[in-house]
């Protein structure tokens, strides 16, 4: 069956021009969002960097807010080509909800690692204990952190985790505290004692000046008098001083002929 102009004109202006005109009007918005998406996405990364946030925040929040609006423009242009979009809009709502609720924990991740790269509870190269892990920070990614623990052995912690628990920050401060003990035995001159370890101490490498290494009586035992050696550093040089300062109080005891602490027992003849 063929079709004389007439209807054959009739046609083309009914269906063919507004579809046509449709797919011009699709194209044009596509065309046009995306440019503009771009523009508020470089706004967004701009707005972020003078606030100086974390790379890494800025990165994934102009991302997550570009694939929001992408997702929006698409149901736009499919709306300009007369396709029926509040359907599709409920389904995607619905498969929203549906992802969420399964990948919740790795939300909560999200959630937490925007927390730690926003308020920087610690830094990259500080030394911490999160999560029950105790290691330097290597990386604070969106989801999980990277420790390097002290045996060189690598910790992956989900930051929901850390965000959850308490953050201890060792490296925080100028400086801290190394706790020792040295047992006198009985007899030994206590001032005397204070007074050689106060000078051995101060001798230490990284022991810092002010504040001064405290050397106090910490309790009266049976086997003598237990002092406390505190000398402070900075905690890249804790475990030297530790060792240094354990070594310092061991020769100080042999150079001034400290005899070691004993056990006495009173006997009683009957």
């Amino acid at each position: 069956m063929s079709l004389d102009p007439a209807q054959l004109q009739s046609l083309v202006s009914t269906y063919v021009v507004p579809l046509v005109w449709k797919i011009i009007g699709a194209i044009v918005l596509w065309v046009v969002g995306r440019w503009v998406i771009a523009l508020i996405g470089a706004g967004v990364g701009r707005v972020l960097d003078r606030r100086k946030l974390d790379p890494t925040l800025t990165r994934y929040t102009v991302s997550v807010a570009s694939g929001l609006l992408t997702v929006l423009l698409g149901i736009a242009v499919l709306s300009v080509l007369g396709v029926e979009t509040a359907s599709f809009a409920a389904l995607l709502a619905a498969a929203g909800v549906a992802i969420g609720m399964a990948w919740s924990g790795l939300l909560a991740n999200f959630a937490a690692g925007v927390f730690l790269i926003t308020l920087r509870p610690f830094k990259v190269g500080d030394m911490i204990t999160a999560g029950g892990i105790t290691g330097t920070v290597r990386e604070i990614g969106l989801f999980g952190t990277t420790l390097d623990m002290g045996d060189n052995v690598k910790a992956v912690l989900g930051n929901n985790k850390i965000f959850a628990d308490t953050i201890v920050n060792y490296s925080a401060n100028a400086y801290r505290r190394v706790d020792l003990t040295a047992l006198l035995a009985s007899g030994v001159d206590v001032d005397d004692a204070k007074s050689r370890l106060r000078a051995a101490v101060a001798q230490v490498n990284n022991v810092l000046a002010n504040p001064a290494p405290d050397i106090e009586i910490l309790e009266h035992a049976p086997l003598g008098t237990v002092l406390t050696v505190r000398p402070y550093c900075h905690n890249d040089n804790y475990w030297q001083v530790y060792f240094d300062t354990n070594k310092a109080i061991g020769d100080t005891a042999k150079s001034a002929g400290w005899p070691a602490p004993e056990a006495r027992q009173a006997v009683r003849q009957l």
